[in-house]
């Protein structure tokens, strides 16, 4: 770390800690992409900025201070840096300052901001009907939409059904899997099958279904009465922090692991298991965790052998950004969901909209049955948002975004385990595609963990983002409470130059931070206490 680094990037008066970090109340789940500026404008990055400077919207008075928000924010306490506008891989703050993008939000602006076939393709259907009722009603964006993503109908994936958020999506997957064993089990529909198995360090959303099959605990605390009984967690696919010891090859840890989700199969009885629920590639919980070779290929067997569903959450990983259209094609020997959930990518953040993708498998079953899927919404579909998917959807195949997804991800990888690989308090770098997170450890050889207290991951990103390059950050990585990361997921549109640019100024961030934690004797004192 050298003298320069300091004077160009921290304030003289800046202290180790700021104070929205040192704010213990502050909850976890109210954490944001873009943490309040710590240092001057003066030491950012120098990168485009917009011609307009003026903070006053319209109808205000520049000199008289604006009301206070309306708008209920994650957090009361502190207000958001407001986007004025976004361009490619670029946002532009209401002072005029440009950021880059380098995490597309949560995993989101796929193909980067202010596209306007996007915009024209909204145009154009809000000029033709903007809202129908699906109960009676559809849209041939809505039926376009289906058909790019299920033409030839890939791994047996059949029909899409359309709603406005993940959490949405993985609610009516939960009840379109319930209902597949209901059908099954007609004309009586007497089944046992009620319950759902799910991981430790997983996140499928924020509704209370969706929650109910999560483990992203600092969400979760507040609603613990909440939640459904018929629910249970086995261990995350993690190796990095979970394959022990003992355990002297990958093979031994899947093993383990397997074994692990069918005793808990049989705990519960085989007979009453609806479905298992993993991410591909675990995401904002973990940082970009995949499963080790062999892991999938086995609980899908072991979902085959006792007739339970297999529901894989693509909301943030899949739609091309682990490097294939669908995360889960990369796994070794095969692993076909019956049921599968996506949505960040599908209209990369120019509408809210998700999607649910069921497998003939299942939608024979219904077929045969009742002859529909007993779930709805008065969003369903929606023509304006499907529009928008479908454009999104047709650029990235004319494009060849998916395959510059993962060849820039290769870039990205190499620039990750170079620059920051070795540095002391980096533990692990891992992901797939635009996809990477960088964990944080306090000792590397025992890959124990920050205590909370230090916030060494937000701090990274709040430091990062004074420079110019927004990353997204997380803590709770390892078990809900110990652990620090940052997420890299940039645009499929990105470049080689952006890509180092994006590198290099998060090394530059995590050396601030480094030398700020050395200084002030966190890493040894306040880790030593967490930990023991």
């Amino acid at each position: 770390m050298t003298a320069n680094i300091l004077q160009d990037y921290l304030p003289t008066d800046a202290s180790p800690i700021s104070p929205l970090l040192e704010k213990e109340a502050f909850p976890l789940f109210f954490t944001s992409p873009v943490i309040p500026s710590r240092a001057p404008a003066s030491s950012r990055l120098p990168v485009p900025v917009s011609e307009s400077t003026s903070e006053a919207g319209p109808g205000l008075d520049s000199d008289r201070a604006p009301p206070p928000a309306a708008l209920l924010h994650r957090s009361l306490t502190i207000q958001p840096q407001e986007i004025i506008s976004g361009n490619g891989i670029y946002l532009t703050l209401s002072s005029g300052k440009t950021i880059i993008d380098a995490c597309g939000g949560a995993a989101v602006a796929c193909i980067g901001h202010g596209n306007e076939e996007v915009l024209l393709a909204v145009m154009k259907q809000m000029r033709k009907v903007s809202y129908v009722h699906t109960l009676t009603y559809t849209t041939d964006s809505a039926e376009e939409l289906a058909h790019v993503l299920l033409d030839g109908n890939p791994y047996g994936l059949e029909k899409a059904f359309f709603v406005s958020s993940g959490s949405e999506a993985m609610d009516a997957a939960l009840k379109l899997a319930r209902q597949y064993h209901y059908e099954l089990a007609l004309p009586s529909g007497n089944t046992q099958r009620t319950h759902y198995i799910s991981r430790l360090q997983s996140y499928h959303g924020t509704t209370l279904g969706a929650m109910a099959v999560s483990s992203n605990l600092p969400r979760k605390k507040p609603y613990a009465s909440l939640q459904l009984p018929v629910v249970s967690f086995v261990a995350p696919a993690y190796e990095y922090q979970y394959r022990s010891a003992a355990e002297t090859t990958t093979a031994q840890y899947v093993d383990r692991l397997l074994a692990e989700l069918e005793a808990e199969i049989h705990r519960i009885g085989s007979d009453r298991v609806i479905a298992f629920v993993a991410e591909p590639v675990v995401g904002a919980t973990s940082a970009c965790t995949p499963a080790p070779p062999g892991y999938f290929h086995g609980v899908r067997q072991i979902c085959d052998r006792y007739g339970i569903l297999l529901i894989l959450d693509e909301v943030m990983c899949g739609a091309g950004r682990a490097g294939t259209f669908f995360a889960f094609e990369q796994e070794a020997d095969g692993c076909v969901p019956d049921i599968l959930t996506m949505g960040k990518g599908l209209g990369g953040g120019y509408v809210p909209i998700a999607a649910v993708l069921a497998s003939k498998k299942v939608v024979d079953v219904l077929r045969q049955g009742s002859g529909g899927f007993n779930h709805g919404q008065t969003y369903q579909a929606h023509p304006v948002s499907c529009a928008a998917a479908l454009a999104v959807q047709r650029i990235i195949r004319r494009d060849g975004l998916v395959a510059h997804c993962a060849a820039m991800g290769r870039v990205l990888e190499e620039l990750l385990r170079a620059g920051l690989g070795p540095l002391k308090y980096v533990g692990d770098v891992r992901g797939r595609g635009l996809f990477w997170g960088v964990e944080f450890v306090q000792e590397r050889e025992g890959k124990r963990s920050f205590t909370t207290a230090v916030r060494f991951g937000a701090r990274v990103q709040s430091v990062a983002a004074d420079m110019g390059v927004v990353v997204y950050p997380g803590n709770g990585t390892v078990d809900g409470s110990r652990g620090d990361h940052v997420i890299v997921a940039p645009p499929y549109t990105v470049t080689k130059e952006d890509l180092r640019v994006i590198v290099d100024v998060l090394k530059k961030a995590y050396r601030v931070v480094e030398m700020e934690v050395d200084e002030t004797g966190l890493s040894n004192n306040i880790g030593k206490k967490e930990n023991n």
